[in-house]
């Protein structure tokens, strides 16, 4: 069952930019759906239209079985949204900030206290309901802003760079908490992210978006299986011995990378590196790096934007997630 399908959904800014270029996307009843994009490529836009943020110019979304031009309050009582910033109160208690967002949504006392002492048994925050947010650490706050976006019992939660600013360990133990939430909530998850590993290692579906237009969707699996290959990326002293590693006849495609660097798909890397190392030593020439790929989403994400996840990071979206980063620890 669909939970979410967008038909041509578009929007266009003031002075005509297009932010999001007739958008058709389908999520399915509970699972997690990864969005990447670089920044300006249209995911936040989008989730702005989804969750009635702003209005589509264009096109439509059928939202749970509601139409989002028509049905406005119906969908914001069965969305959760976790923004990228931090909204819990620091000088509240856990449960005093997650007591106040129930009263927002008119849930009974009762009803909302058994609602909160089950979200914070999945997050294991149980002990610490009772103490003031400003003495959580950087990890127990986002485990809370995370089930912040729950109190309201949502069948679809958006979750904006849920992981942003926590170190490996920390982000790793997040990922089994939205896992646990998925499972044992049913929700339906959507999720931005630029953390690679986390969209591989927790999206059932992934889109990738740019220039407001979805480029191809599919399993992580699947996205990786469609590069048909293994990538080498070798770095050399001129451009003239790049282009001569660039014209090797067994790759599949090779191209300059900046900095005399080529960027060269091969069938497969365990069997081709020799030979092209053999046709540069035949040549006098001698890589001053080389660097071994699998498929992974980052050269999926490579692929098909032509770029990396973190080029031309907005300078407000980067002084935003610094400021997370630092309230953080």
């Amino acid at each position: 069952m669909s939970m979410i399908k967008t038909e041509n959904l578009t929007k266009i800014y003031p002075g005509g930019t297009k932010a999001v270029d007739n958008l058709n996307i389908e999520i399915e009843e509970a699972e997690i759906y990864g969005l990447l994009g670089k920044n300006g490529a249209g995911k936040t836009t989008t989730i702005k239209m989804l969750t009635t943020a702003i209005e589509p110019t264009s096109g439509n979304a059928i939202i749970d079985g509601y139409d989002l031009k028509r049905d406005k309050e119906k969908i914001r009582r069965i969305i959760g949204v976790v923004p990228q910033d931090l909204t819990t109160d620091a000088d509240l208690k856990g449960i005093e900030n997650l007591r106040m967002i129930a009263a927002f949504y008119n849930i009974p006392r009762s009803d909302a206290d058994k609602r909160i002492k089950d979200l914070l048994d999945i997050v294991d925050l149980s002990d610490w309901g009772n103490r003031y947010v400003s003495q959580y650490s950087g990890g127990m706050r986002k485990r809370l802003e995370l089930i912040c976006g729950l109190v309201n019992s949502p069948r679809i939660l958006f979750l904006d760079e849920p992981t942003l600013g926590l170190d490996v360990n920390t982000r790793s133990k997040m990922w089994k908490y939205i896992k646990d939430i998925q499972k044992e909530l049913g929700v339906t998850i959507i999720l931005t992210s630029h953390y690679l590993e986390e969209v591989d290692q927790l999206a059932d579906r992934i889109s990738i978006i740019d220039h407001g237009k979805v480029l191809i969707t599919g399993t992580p699996e699947s996205l990786k299986a469609s590069l048909k290959g293994d990538v080498i990326t070798m770095e050399f002293q001129s451009k003239e011995e790049a282009d001569l590693a660039r014209a090797y006849p067994g790759a599949l495609h090779a191209s300059l990378a900046g900095n005399y660097k080529v960027r060269m798909k091969v069938e497969n890397s365990d069997t081709e590196l020799p030979k092209i190392l053999s046709y540069l030593m035949e040549r006098n020439v001698s890589p001053s790096t080389i660097n071994v790929k699998k498929p992974s989403l980052d050269e999926v994400f490579l692929e098909y934007t032509g770029s990396t996840i973190d080029d031309d990071i907005d300078p407000e979206q980067f002084r935003r997630m610094m400021q997370n980063v630092r309230r953080l620890r």
